[in-house]
């Protein structure tokens, strides 16, 4: 449970005011890919399977390797900026309001070879997605280290998760 829980909060964004966030514009691809796919499985509801999310905020890449360029707190923040990317994503593509439970994240950690604090770093990212979407975004995970990801960014975490379609 989280301290928002503990409040009664159910609306993301609600809970996201109560946070001091605001979700950014979904970021626009880069590459020959689309940011999210909706995959129909029945009873009015989706896979929703949203492409990798780097660490941009406000259009400034987060870049930089961990722990020797950066520390394991400007890990976590460039995740927790990865985290609001996947939740705008989540909103343009089905609302955050019909995200059903949030299945996996798949997390990148650019990172030197001996770095093994990977799942410290995403945590995070993961800690956010809960406390927005509360037991909906209770989610596997896999944390990977990784010795170069697009731009240099320090981190990329792709999703999936199940949605009511609109």
């Amino acid at each position: 449970m989280t301290r928002l829980d503990s409040l009664g909060l159910t609306d993301p964004h609600e809970r996201l005011r109560k946070l001091g966030l605001k979700l950014p514009v979904p970021p626009a691809p880069v590459a020959s890919y689309i940011p999210t796919v909706l995959v129909p499985i029945g009873d009015g509801r989706c896979l929703l399977y949203i492409a990798g999310q780097v660490s941009v905020q406000d259009g400034k890449r987060l870049t930089g390797r961990c722990p020797d360029e950066v520390s394991i707190e400007d890990a976590q923040t460039a995740a927790r900026v990865c985290a609001l990317n996947l939740l705008a994503q989540m909103e343009a593509a089905a609302g955050l309001a019909n995200v059903e439970q949030v299945a996996q994240l798949f997390g990148f950690v650019l990172s030197t070879g001996d770095f093994g604090d990977q799942p410290k770093v995403l945590n995070a990212a993961s800690d956010l997605i809960v406390e927005v979407l509360g037991d909906a975004g209770r989610h596997t995970r896999a944390a990977l280290g990784a010795s170069s990801l697009p731009f240099s960014v320090t981190v990329e975490i792709a999703a999936v998760a199940v949605v009511r379609a609109r």
